[in-house]
């Protein structure tokens, strides 16, 4: 017969056993759990897949894809392993709410964690575009439809109105948005340099500025001229002398497009609004988009005498102050002209024909006369 001690115990030896074991459970979940946290931290971090092709692998994530989406893209395009580990590390993260669509280049054996921050802040790929000084309106349009990376259309503005620069851009940006860029940031220099102006400039507007800066640049390529060729136009301007501007014709002949060849005669006096060997003072519209330099340069000119300028043959430009000197300059320039065209046609030889038409009054002569 059992005493009543005796029926205690199996039932302290079951709590124990059940204490034990549900002791045992917590360990071994413990133990799971800081196993899992441990391979997603190495799945995280460790180098992603190589890429399948070169050194990299683009990715374009389109507007308006969920996590799902990317995820599958990643996958597809072997960037990540799996996409959805992927979509585990963003919702863990956070970074699933802030994910950035775009075009993405990511480097063979990126890991999860790179991955995932990119997309988060938005590295996307920056494609650029550059309108060179000197280019027209037209021009500028010219180089922005030929971008096939933007998507869309964009009006010709007015002449002189945007900024030539080189632009960051992304794939499938709007080109009218990247036009009003441009234009931004012009008349964001104009709004700089304008009010350190200096004060006796023979002019009263900053489109006016703009105006005889387009002349400067188109003047000559050399940025260290663009100063001194800026004033001598403003020493013309100040005394009432025409500016005798080359590429004032050819603008008033072609919109800016190469001739191709010397002025004639007959262009020389062409009754142009652009003309300003026959006009007085600047003419109605700049001549191209001028640059930075020739914009800083007309406001802000050294002070000379100077009046005249013609090429000297090495790139540049001879300057005078008198009208005698001028014609010296002139006269050594002629003398280059006739040496280079007498060792052309001695390089062609006895069959080459003259080409029919007047013969090109000014040839290489640019500037001021």
């Amino acid at each position: 017969m059992k005493g009543p001690s005796d029926s205690k115990v199996p039932r302290l030896t079951l709590a124990r056993r059940l204490r034990v074991m549900a002791s045992s459970g917590m360990a071994t979940l413990a133990l799971a759990l800081v196993a899992l946290s441990l391979w997603a931290m190495w799945e995280f971090s460790r180098p992603g897949p190589a890429a399948r092709q070169g050194h990299d692998t683009t990715v374009i994530l389109r507007h308006g894809a969920g996590l799902q989406e990317i995820a599958s893209d990643l996958e597809d395009h072997g960037v990540v392993r799996s996409a959805s580990v992927f979509m585990a590390a963003a919702q863990l993260t956070g970074a699933a709410r802030g994910l950035k669509a775009g075009e993405y280049d990511f480097a063979s054996l990126t890991s999860l964690r790179r991955v995932l921050w990119m997309i988060q802040h938005g590295q996307v790929v920056r494609h650029r575009v550059t309108v060179p000084e000197g280019a027209t309106s037209e021009q500028a349009i010219g180089i922005l439809m030929a971008a096939n990376v933007l998507s869309g259309s964009a009006p010709v503005p007015a002449e002189g109105s945007i900024l030539p620069d080189t632009y960051d851009v992304q794939r499938g940006s709007d080109r009218a948005a990247v036009l009003q860029r441009m234009i931004a940031a012009r008349d964001q220099l104009l709004a700089e340099l304008w009010p350190h102006r200096r004060a006796d400039l023979p002019f009263k507007t900053p489109e006016e500025a703009v105006v005889l800066a387009s002349i400067v640049e188109k003047e000559t390529a050399l940025a260290s001229e663009r100063p001194r060729i800026a004033a001598v136009f403003v020493n013309r301007l100040r005394k009432g002398v025409r500016l005798e501007s080359d590429p004032t014709i050819i603008y008033g002949l072609t919109r800016g497009q190469p001739l191709g060849r010397g002025i004639l005669e007959s262009e020389l006096q062409a009754a142009t609004p652009y003309n300003t060997y026959r006009i007085a003072g600047l003419p109605p519209t700049p001549i191209c988009n001028p640059g930075r330099a020739s914009i800083a340069a007309v406001l802000d000119p050294p002070q000379s005498n100077e009046l005249y300028f013609v090429a000297n043959g090495t790139g540049g430009h001879a300057f005078a102050s008198t009208l005698e000197e001028h014609d010296r300059n002139v006269q050594r320039w002629r003398r280059i002209e006739r040496g280079r065209a007498a060792s052309a046609s001695s390089t062609q030889g006895s069959h080459s024909v003259a080409s029919a038409g007047p013969a090109p009054l000014r040839g290489e002569l640019h500037g001021a006369r």
